[in-house]
């Protein structure tokens, strides 16, 4: 049977919730992701706070613990940590925080679902799924 760490309670999702300092706002955001260990991947942030957001990915390769850098279609790179990884979808926690007017810009202009002009942007099996 195996072992049951301290750690994987502190990283459970419900903990997770619990320990943000911020609510997180849904917005459908396409943008690209870059790991340190060279991984590049189109993904789909799906909601986002002043401290992290949760990205959708049908190539995810990436661990708790690595580092990333996140970057949103017309916006500069934001460097964070993966803290977790289900399935298809990983939360990261930003290096820095975004500023409260910056997340509710993002989530009011990202809100409604992906516009026409910007399906022919995702990837092949997102766009279908969209």
């Amino acid at each position: 049977m195996a072992e049951h760490t301290a750690d994987e309670d502190e990283m459970s999702p419900d903990n997770i919730r619990a320990l943000r300092r911020s609510p997180r706002l849904k917005l459908v955001l396409p943008a690209r992701c870059r790991s340190r260990s060279g991984f590049l991947d189109r993904v789909v942030i799906s909601d986002i706070s002043e401290g992290g957001c949760r990205i959708d990915s049908l190539a995810l390769v990436l661990r708790p613990g690595d580092l990333v850098v996140i970057r949103p279609d017309g916006l500069e790179g934001l460097g964070g940590v993966i803290r977790w990884v289900k399935g298809h979808s990983a939360g990261i926690a930003f290096d820095r925080p975004l500023y409260a007017p910056v997340v509710d810009h993002l989530h009011r202009t990202n809100l409604q679902f992906i516009r026409a002009e910007r399906l022919r942007d995702l990837p092949g099996k997102l766009r279908l799924a969209a």
